[in-house]
């Protein structure tokens, strides 16, 4: 018992005499005002700040035979082939970072195998239910491809279509929701961007973040889902904006007195409809796209001649897929069969002009959700609208290219 007692005395005088030293402490140091808020910044809080890394990976082999002909009389033909070639390889990793419920920050670069570009990079603050501002290196909302059906494990099809790319992606503000309306629902996607620049053979080409005229670019898409089950969808876009002038234009208003610049004026239209017809899931897409800008007088490269033509691309594609995705047979509900049809029109006279088709089909057979591998067969002629072309001369008046092209690809989201 004694011993006891011995040893709570010792235990007291030792606490006693921490007390008195973590007092003495506190009494030589000053106080620290911002130490509660030190606290809440470096304390751990699960669920209010998360990172993910999502992105996709396509990769495959291509093998095409292209005839060249020139007033119906062939002239050459090129074979190749090719195992990861640019347009069938992709390396896209997406980062995401989320602060609490309100703020997401988006950065997909990409690689084709020669080069590293940016997908996107932006900002979006989710405001309220149907409310969303975004801001950044935005893709541009114009039609329902480029911004929902890129992706390879997305896309039915081993290729893009030609020419759906018009307005691409670009520095801006963007403003994106939709509603219910009854048993329908509509959305709509507003950005307002720097925009682009007429080039001296009448392309046009983004100019980036360090836009060279004070005009911006409006783009925006209204779509309409008028069932109740979602399984049909319509959409509309538009774009409108003045072209900068780039310092070197050789490039000129056909009336010498309008002193106003060139503009360029888009539209389109876009059909998405999912149907599930015992057994099977029928997917149809279609999409019709114009550019238009104002006509403009410009050099003949060949004898420096002044030259107009009406400056109108036009692309649009219909494709079909089938998949027995209600059957009972595990392997046979994973194959899925895919049409599609594309057109694309340049303008007749310019530097690129050509009238472009594209016959599509491929065999898919989806290992899972987000993982497709695809057997595709591509049949492709142009025709040269071109009267002057010193880069291309496949795309003169009176040529022609036609391209079979068969291509094997693996596509998965990270």
């Amino acid at each position: 018992m004694k011993t006891n007692k011995l040893i709570t005395k010792i235990l007291l005088l030792a606490a006693v005499g921490c007390l008195n030293t973590n007092i003495s402490s506190a009494q030589d140091e000053p106080e620290n005002p911002n130490a509660e808020l030190s606290k809440q910044v470096t304390a751990l809080k699960p669920g209010e700040s998360n990172f993910m890394m999502a992105g996709l990976v396509t990769f495959g082999f291509e093998n095409h035979a292209t005839t060249f002909k020139s007033g119906g009389i062939k002239i050459s033909t090129d074979k190749s082939n090719s195992i990861g070639d640019v347009d069938r390889y992709e390396f896209s990793p997406m980062f995401l970072w989320r602060h609490g419920d309100k703020l997401l920050a988006e950065f997909e670069p990409s690689w084709d195998g020669s080069q590293i570009g940016v997908n996107w990079a932006d900002v979006s603050y989710f405001v309220a239910p149907g409310f969303i501002v975004r801001g950044g290196y935005i893709v541009l909302p114009f039609g329902t491809y480029t911004k929902r059906l890129a992706a390879g494990w997305i896309n039915k099809l081993p290729s893009d279509p030609m020419g759906v790319d018009m307005a691409g992606s670009d520095f801006g503000v963007e403003v994106q929701g939709g509603f219910p309306i009854g048993n329908m629902k509509w959305s709509y996607d507003l950005a307002l961007s720097n925009g682009f620049q007429l080039n001296n053979d009448g392309t046009i080409a983004g100019v980036g973040i360090s836009a060279i005229n004070n005009g911006k670019t409006f783009t925006g898409r209204v779509a309409l889902l008028p069932l109740s089950n979602s399984s049909l969808e319509i959409g509309f876009s538009g774009l409108y904006g003045s072209l900068a002038t780039p310092q070197d234009a050789t490039f000129s208003n056909i009336d010498p007195t309008n002193t106003k610049g060139p503009n360029l004026s888009m539209y389109a239209v876009d059909v998405n409809f999912i149907q599930n017809i015992n057994p099977i899931q029928l997917n149809f897409k279609a999409q019709y796209s114009a550019a238009m800008v104002n006509n403009m007088n410009y050099i003949n490269p060949i004898d420096t001649s002044s030259y107009t033509f009406t400056n109108t691309t036009s692309t649009y594609f219909a494709q079909l897929s089938l998949r027995p995705v209600q059957l009972k047979n595990k392997i046979l509900k994973k194959f899925e069969l895919a049409f599609r049809y594309v057109n694309y029109t340049a303008p007749k006279q310019s530097a690129w002009g050509q009238n472009y088709s594209e016959v599509d089909m491929s065999l898919d057979y989806w290992l899972s959700w987000r993982t497709v591998l695809k057997l595709g067969y591509e049949m492709i002629n142009s025709d040269g609208t071109s009267i002057h072309n010193l880069n291309s001369p496949e795309l003169l008046n009176g040529t022609s290219l036609g391209t079979n092209r068969m291509v094997i690809q693996f596509s998965t989201e990270l």
